[in-house]
């Protein structure tokens, strides 16, 4: 087995990636790290983007992990992204997790604008709105994907897309479908509205109930779910911003769902009823 090409943890490479620990210099560079081998397949197979270049700058590797992922090494060298050989001692420093699984990539950037979320006339959006937490918003994202949804949005009173928790949360899905970010909640319902899409508040409060919406089948055309702070919900003025407020109803004793719980309740509910005889997919 070759000896590793990067063992210092000082050379310029591991500082370079270190720094991207900060969320500041992320959004400096315009560069994160995804850690872990289904992170990093997902960002080699469909991290292209729209200006052309690959959304991976490069990626590290221990040479166990390599002969591991022989798969994920021979793609990224397919794609020409560099690949390079690192001590565990380098991954470890590189990667934020307690027990790294010996691959890493850095990315760039692969968030969309929202102009060209709305260009796509998309039928079934996921809107983050003041969602704090980076687990919670990486599941949710995923959910999204899952359900076939055409878009995830961000306020700007979100959390962070790049931090590591909310990209290790996504497992590649961040990939796979366009996400905004930093938009204002108004102008997010706006123009979502202007392409003809309802919007929805998941809100455990709200005076509709889901299962009303499949039963009456308003669930089949464009649809955006706005979800809001784990603690706390979806304030007032957010609220009336959409066009209704809809609860999942609780047929049991539980309280209430988590976020990433009722996302998929609701995502999967629109996805259904989109797909359904006089649905809009």
């Amino acid at each position: 087995m070759p000896s590793p090409e990067l063992t210092s943890l000082r050379s310029p490479r591991v500082n370079a990636a270190r720094r991207l620990h900060r969320r500041v210099q992320r959004g400096k560079e315009r560069r994160f790290i995804a850690e872990g081998p289904q992170a990093v397949r997902e960002a080699v197979a469909f991290g292209t983007l729209p200006s052309g270049e690959h959304a991976v700058v490069e990626v590290y590797t221990t040479p166990e992990a390599a002969e591991r992922h022989a798969d994920i090494v021979g793609a990224a060298r397919d794609a020409r992204v560099p690949v390079l050989t690192a001590s565990d001692e380098v991954i470890a420093a590189v990667c934020q997790t307690v027990t790294p699984q010996g691959i890493v990539a850095i990315c760039r950037f692969v968030d969309s604008s929202f102009e060209a979320v709305l260009a796509a006339k998309p039928k079934l959006v996921a809107v983050l709105a003041h969602v704090r937490d980076p687990g919670n918003a990486g599941t949710v994202l995923r959910t999204a994907d899952a359900a076939g949804a055409d878009a995830v949005v961000l306020t700007d009173a979100s959390v962070d897309l790049y931090n590591p928790k909310a990209v290790r949360a996504s497992v590649g899905s961040l990939y796979h479908l366009p996400v905004a970010v930093g938009v204002p909640v108004g102008q997010a319902v706006a123009g979502l509205r202007a392409q003809g899409v309802r919007v929805l508040a998941a809100d455990g409060a709200g005076d509709r109930d889901l299962d009303a919406e499949l039963d009456e089948g308003t669930l089949g055309g464009p649809t955006a779910w706005v979800f809001g702070n784990e603690a706390w919900g979806l304030p007032e003025e957010t609220r009336a911003l959409t066009d209704e407020v809809v609860r999942v109803p609780i047929h049991g004793h539980a309280e209430s769902l988590n976020l990433a719980t009722a996302a998929a309740v609701c995502l999967y509910a629109s996805a259904r009823a989109q797909r359904a005889p006089g649905g809009c997919r």
